[in-house]
């Protein structure tokens, strides 16, 4: 299986196949996660916990900030990440 984890800095990590809930996988870097959510091909899961509120960084670029505290090995998406684009750079409501 892989994961992409990029930049040293980086909050999350992409699988480029389908991971089941439960299944362990190891992120450079870090080491072994078990996701908490099944993460689809392509989908981004934590690689630490993320407050709410907080920058969540991809590629070494903030990509938006956590609307919801995140557990390690959690699917990050639309459901718990607002984009700062697409929000302006705002802090979640």
């Amino acid at each position: 299986m892989t994961v992409l984890r990029l930049h040293g800095e980086d909050d999350v990590a992409v699988t480029t196949e389908p991971i089941a809930a439960g299944t362990g996988v190891n992120v450079s870097g870090i080491g072994l996660i078990h996701v908490v959510d099944p993460i689809p091909a392509g989908h981004k899961f934590a690689t630490r916990r993320l407050e709410r509120g907080a920058t969540v960084h991809k590629y070494g670029s903030i990509i938006g900030l956590a609307t919801q505290p995140i557990p390690t090995g959690a699917h990050v998406h639309t459901h718990n990440l607002a984009s700062q684009r697409a929000r302006g750079g705002g802090a979640p409501e």
